[in-house]
């Protein structure tokens, strides 16, 4: 192994660990470094399809168009789906291996620490920098045991450690130097020094408690990161609610928050654009009149349609629709618009069937093999679309001679006769500007005006890169 490891490990979740290894790499990629992201055990319902077929961590295809590469398995060796509280799918090098409870994944961590290890040597002959990132905090002592995503990671690989810490949160110096304190005198060694993220203000105000730091770790903060308003990267796995200020006579767009909601990244192009207000709709509110409703994807699609009957969203659904609102579903979503979801193997949960909307005439019966693809098209109404398929359904019935869309591949969802209800399998289904704008003007927003989701991502990842590039002395890095 050539390449130079440099693992980005965070106070706390949320410190800014996905951000920072996504600008550094950028910062590195323009200068014609060879680099590639990597993150040893993810656990996200975000997720992405590789270049090599697997299924990924949302966060590091990001990160890997940050580093001006494609995507690949080896950037997200081990991906946690949860499916429940306590059980989870659980995805090696891309494919999933079975579902394990949390007890149950602390016995299989070997083996996930090998599969680990091998996707980091197989980055390190590939490229000249490796940029990890770790999960949580490394101070979780609960989690210390076994432990393949921070420190246990870093000692096995040798690497030096850079810990970032969230000063926006406020108690920044407690952060790093409780961080310090519970983690054990190697670990320790392997902290090279500290960034600190999202600060606002006159920077000389805080320079008296960086002397302090420094004096009291024997360790040296190599940059101060600016509080970056409104950026916009995909969210790991939160939803984000914060949008851009929307007109008055804005579509409005529902989206019910599923217990299991998966892939909600989806809807970032209609979150950032200042024609749509869109609406997370969680348990327990009440939803309002809208243009559009929007059913995303799941992990657990029969119980998380459960829960919409539960908290009222089939009523809402077909009041909506009999005062001529349009209705989509997405994977997840698109299987509940049918007739019936069966789960024969018990893929999500217990073996049975439930009784869908039946809203299309359409019904899905779950399978063992997971469906996993990059596909290009456009909506049979017109408008390109790029996007992936993450699903375990296999759909039939009479709704599919009517597609909602046609991919190279074949068609692929469904249209009602009456064009008021569609459904598709097809994930980043708003993300190119055209067939944003088809969507949009389907639902009631003419002349919407959408913009490239790519191109968004690109102008971000460029604008973090050249605060990193302010703040950070990037050869002082190993």
């Amino acid at each position: 192994m050539t390449a130079t490891t440099l693992m980005v490990q965070g106070t706390a979740s949320d410190a800014g660990k996905s951000t920072l290894v996504a600008g550094l790499g950028r910062a590195w990629y323009r200068r014609g470094v060879a680099v590639a992201p990597f993150k040893p055990q993810n656990m996200a319902l975000n997720s992405a399809v590789a270049a090599d077929g697997g299924e990924i961590a949302r966060a590091q295809a990001v990160q890997a168009q940050a580093c001006g590469v494609a995507p690949t398995t080896d950037m997200s060796p081990v991906l946690i789906k949860p499916a429940s509280d306590t059980d989870a799918q659980v995805i090696i090098h891309g494919r999933p291996v079975g579902d394990m409870s949390a007890v149950g994944y602390q016995a299989y961590k070997a083996t996930a620490m090998k599969a680990v290890l091998e996707s980091h040597r197989r980055l390190c002959q590939r490229f000249d920098r490796v940029l990890v990132e770790g999960a949580g905090s490394p101070a979780e002592i609960n989690l210390r045991d076994n432990d393949i995503a921070n420190m246990g990671f870093a000692e096995a690989a040798d690497c030096p450690v850079l810990l970032v810490a969230d000063i926006d949160k406020g108690g920044v110096f407690a952060q790093i130097v409780g961080t310090l304190k519970l983690v054990s005198p190697s670990e320790r060694d392997r902290i090279i020094g500290f960034v600190i993220n999202r600060f606002r203000g006159d920077i000389a105000l805080l320079q008296s408690g960086l002397d302090w730091l420094e004096a009291r770790t024997g360790k040296p903060v190599f940059g101060v990161l600016p509080y970056l308003q409104g950026l916009h990267l995909e969210a790991e796995d939160a939803i984000r609610s914060e949008q851009r200020l929307a007109s008055e006579t804005a579509l409005n767009v529902q989206v019910p928050v599923l217990p299991r909601i998966s892939n909600h990244t989806d809807f970032d192009a209609l979150r950032l654009h200042p024609g749509v207000n869109l609406q997370w709709v969680g348990p327990g509110r009440e939803p309002g009149p809208a243009d559009l409703i929007i059913l995303p994807g799941s992990k657990n699609v029969r119980a998380d349609l459960t829960w919409l009957r539960d908290q009222g969203w089939e009523t809402h659904i077909r009041r909506h629709l009999r005062y001529g609102g349009k209705l989509l579903g997405i994977c997840g979503g698109y299987q509940m618009l049918g007739r019936q979801v069966a789960d024969p193997h018990g893929v999500e949960g217990q073996a049975g069937s439930t009784a869908g909307l039946g809203l299309l005439a359409l019904a899905t019966e779950l399978g063992e093999t997971k469906h996993l693809q990059n596909v290009t098209g456009a909506l049979a109404a017109g408008g390109a679309v790029c996007g992936y398929r993450i699903h375990c359904g296999h759909t039939e019935g009479d709704a599919l001679a009517n597609p909602f869309l046609q991919l190279r591949d074949g068609p692929d969802g469904a249209v009602s006769a009456d064009n008021q209800i569609a459904g598709t399998y097809l994930h980043g289904l708003f993300d190119t500007a055209d067939g944003c704008n088809a969507l949009l003007a389907w639902a009631g927003l003419p002349d919407a005006a959408a913009d490239s989701q790519h191109d968004i991502r690109e102008a971000e990842l460029n604008r973090l890169a050249d605060a990193i590039e302010a703040a950070i002395d990037l050869d002082r890095l190993p």
